[in-house]
């Protein structure tokens, strides 16, 4: 009848959540003040949140994961964050 969920898929599931509702509340307050300079300010200030978001739920989809995977894996995981890290900063 209920269904259980793991820890970590609840943590990033919770996280995306979050960041669903920053969205909507950022798109309400362009509409309230209907300003492009405004609409502006809430945009990069969604830019900052966005990496944040990103990088919560790799965190913890990783945590959970470490104990299942190898090494190597791991490895070429990191290596690929590192690369969309590297893409975003240039």
């Amino acid at each position: 009848m209920f269904q259980v969920f793991e820890k970590i898929v609840l943590g990033m599931a919770a996280i995306r959540v979050l960041s669903g509702l920053c969205e909507v509340s950022a798109a309400i307050l362009m509409l309230r003040f209907n300003s492009v300079e405004k609409a502006l300010l809430i945009n990069s200030t969604l830019s900052i949140i966005g990496p944040f978001i990103f990088f919560s739920t790799m965190s913890l989809g990783l945590v959970g994961i470490t104990a299942k995977i190898s090494t190597a894996k791991l490895l070429w995981i990191l290596a690929g964050l590192g690369l969309i890290v590297y893409g975003i900063r240039k």
